[in-house]
């Protein structure tokens, strides 16, 4: 019977939105950085639509007290995963009202910073929100979410809406925001931190608001260099007016990926806080206006389901290209699509899955979800185009969305064969290259970027004029990398003359190129490269730092003095790869042991974990490795980034094959805490 059951609340589970409409829910909440806890009241207004014997909530391993319906007590389980509350369900409105607590395992993180400092804040893309909140996993349950947040008043509190209410109380502020239309439970966030912000209004009068770490306010215009720019032209591109009542930008601290499209509220990972120098390299333009272009689709209209995933990702990708071709021109959108398309190709020679299929991977759902749109935007023309979003967006707003729905409305404006463009984009693997080529070539770029990858095989003699007529043309400079990117292999002699013309450039890209791919830096070209030192990248001063530091023994001080006060990135790999130069050089410093401590310290629970991965990559590279290191290596294991922990598990993988290595790991695993122990003997025992 036991099986029937589980089967029978499954199903009643997966059908609940059928007997169940959930209105509204407003969330009182207090947050404690020390325990790593959240806890409060909630009440959920609900409709009954058939009569049923079981709601449910998703909640994972959380604690429920004072569960009442309508003011009375009501009989619930918590089975660890959802509170269901049982009771003889009738037509009619309804609340649902209970306290709760939880210590999540994920989804919500507490972020140590340096003195006693914290940033708290949320992920739930997925069915993640759960774990900190009582909610649903089903996209397709959309509802207002009001939450009010108490922390201590030094601190800024964001959440999703309009901030309708700010009140102190002793030492803490309480937030109280608003929502005004429905979302899915995994769009909701929070986000709490010590941050300066700067508003400004959109052409359409909705109010901007852009924040930054108060040690990172002179950052402000190169991180958000184009963000109101992005906001005006995606409302006109797309027809709708912004659906929401204000958008906000956050960066917060070891986020999980570049950005996320909370409803009002977006998140994003600190590395695009830049500097006008970092710009060049790591500018936040693409994800800024992916994130934001998720707000029609994705939190105005949403997939019903992971098979139409595209119709999220695929549009945000689309309209981020747009959004950048408005700023960077026709040669930019063109080579990003040409890239793209390079990039599918490779991938569908082993890739089984295409758009339509929950399985499919980021590729397939975002860029080649992005590409069908270009093929059909541009088969069907402008004009068709944007009635056809307009009127999908309008009749769909609020509401949950297949492929299908989408269709129904390109019918309406165009007689375009969707069966075949369906067959070729969305449901097979291969990537349909002539009728990309044909779009491709629109563009001059793109087609003496044609000519040059034809080239690829051919022997240098016959191609040097053509290369060399390309580097001295004014073509886009992604064409010139492209021809720099053929001469790697080449013999230096044959191509040096290449080389100086590409280093001539005023491109950094084109100038980068030549640093990422001559490797061996003969003598009498090292005075050229050495010109890249200059350069105004700090991707660009890396790279050719290390080489001319590798291949020039003899003028090592020379460049050590140079870039001795260097930081780069806000990752700092400038001054990590300086701190591990000096190192490795012998008697450049007077006192090693300060450098050491330093580097050391950058791969410590004191920083980021792209800093930390930077300064543990270098110790380990260089040979300088103590039982310091080796524990904030094993730290890494236990870090909520999975990329990062990933990056500590390999590592300490490749060294324990050195009986020396393994023999310092068992060493120090007595003074590691229980989580890095646990990893630790998990990987000693592989």
């Amino acid at each position: 019977m036991k099986y029937i059951f589980l089967l029978f609340t499954t199903f009643i589970f997966a059908q609940q939105t059928q007997f169940v409409d959930f209105k509204s829910v407003s969330g009182q909440l207090s947050l404690n950085a020390k325990e790593k806890s959240v806890s409060g009241s909630v009440d959920y207004q609900f409709e009954i639509l058939k009569p049923i014997d079981t709601i449910k909530l998703d909640a994972k391993n959380m604690e429920f007290s004072k569960v009442q319906i309508n003011d009375k007590n009501v009989v619930f389980i918590n089975t660890g995963k959802q509170l269901q509350i049982i009771s003889n369900f009738i037509k009619g409105e309804n609340h649902l009202t209970f306290e709760y607590a939880v210590k999540p395992k994920q989804a919500l993180y507490f972020v140590d910073i340096e003195n006693s400092e914290v940033q708290i804040w949320t992920q739930g893309q997925g069915r993640y929100t759960s774990n900190w909140f009582p909610s649903f996993d089903d996209v397709n349950e959309k509802l207002i979410f009001n939450l009010g947040i108490s922390y201590d008043k030094q601190y800024q509190v964001v959440s999703n809406g309009i901030l309708k209410e700010k009140k102190e109380s002793e030492n803490v502020f309480h937030w109280q925001y608003e929502m005004e239309k429905p979302m899915s439970s995994y769009l909701l966030m929070l986000a709490i931190g010590k941050y300066d912000k700067k508003g400004l209004t959109a052409k359409s009068k909705i109010p901007l608001e852009y924040y930054l770490e108060n040690k990172d306010a002179n950052r402000f215009e190169p991180t958000y260099r184009y963000s109101k720019r992005i906001f005006d032209f995606l409302e006109k591109e797309i027809g709708i007016n912004y659906p929401w009542k204000i958008y906000r930008q956050i960066p917060v601290r070891d986020f999980l990926y570049a950005g996320m499209e909370n409803t009002t509220s977006t998140l994003l990972a600190t590395r695009y806080v830049v500097d006008s120098v970092g710009f060049e390299d790591r500018n936040y333009t693409n994800v800024d206006a992916h994130e934001l272009a998720h707000h029609w689709f994705g939190d105005l209209i949403t997939a019903e389901n992971s098979t139409h995933h595209w119709l999220q990702e695929g549009f945000a990708t689309y309209y981020a290209a747009l959004a950048e071709r408005a700023i960077f021109g026709d040669d930019f959108f063109y080579a990003k699509l040409y890239d793209t398309a390079q990039q599918i190709k490779f991938a569908s020679r082993t890739d089984p899955y295409p758009v339509l299929n929950a399985k499919a991977s980021s590729l397939t759902f975002y860029e080649k979800g992005a590409w069908a749109l270009f093929v059909l935007h541009e088969s069907i023309g402008d004009k068709a185009f944007k009635k056809a979003i307009k009127s999908y967006l309008k009749k769909y707003a609020y509401q949950s969305v297949n492929t299908e729905n989408f269709f129904d409305e390109i019918k309406k404006v165009s007689d375009f064969d969707l069966v075949q463009f369906q067959k070729t984009w969305l449901e097979s693997t291969a990537f349909d290259t002539p009728t990309a080529n044909v779009l491709l070539s629109k563009n001059k770029a793109v087609q003496v970027r044609l000519e040059v990858d034809k080239l690829k095989k051919t022997p240098l003699a016959e191609k040097e004029d053509f290369l060399k007529k390309t580097l001295e043309s004014d073509v886009y400079h992604t064409v010139k990398e492209a021809v720099v990117d053929q001469l790697e292999n080449e013999k230096y002699d044959a191509k040096k003359a290449l080389l100086l013309i590409a280093l001539q450039s005023k491109n950094v890209q084109v100038r980068q190129s030549v640093a990422s791919s001559l490797t061996k830096i003969p003598e009498d070209f090292r005075m050229n490269y050495e010109t890249l030192l200059d350069d105004k990248s700090y991707q660009t001063q890396e790279i050719a730092l290390y080489w001319l530091w590798k291949n020039f023994p003899e003028h090592r001080t020379e460049y050590l003095d140079k870039s001795k006060n260097w930081i780069g990135f806000n990752d700092y790999n400038l001054r990590t790869m300086w701190l591990s130069l000096a190192l490795s050089t012998a008697d450049y410093s007077n006192n090693p042991e300060a450098l050491i401590s330093e580097l050391i310290a950058f791969s410590s629970t004191k920083y980021e974990a792209p800093t930390r991965q930077n300064a543990l990559e270098k110790l380990i590279s260089f040979k300088i490795i103590n039982d310091q290191v080796l524990s904030n290596l094993v730290n890494s294991t236990t870090h909520h980034m999975w990329q990062f922990s990933k990056f500590g598990r390999d590592t300490i993988r490749l060294l324990l094959k050195n009986p020396e290595m393994r023999a310092s790991f068992e060493r120090i695993l007595p003074n590691l805490n229980p989580d890095e122990q646990f990893q630790l003997n998990r990987l000693l025992k592989e």
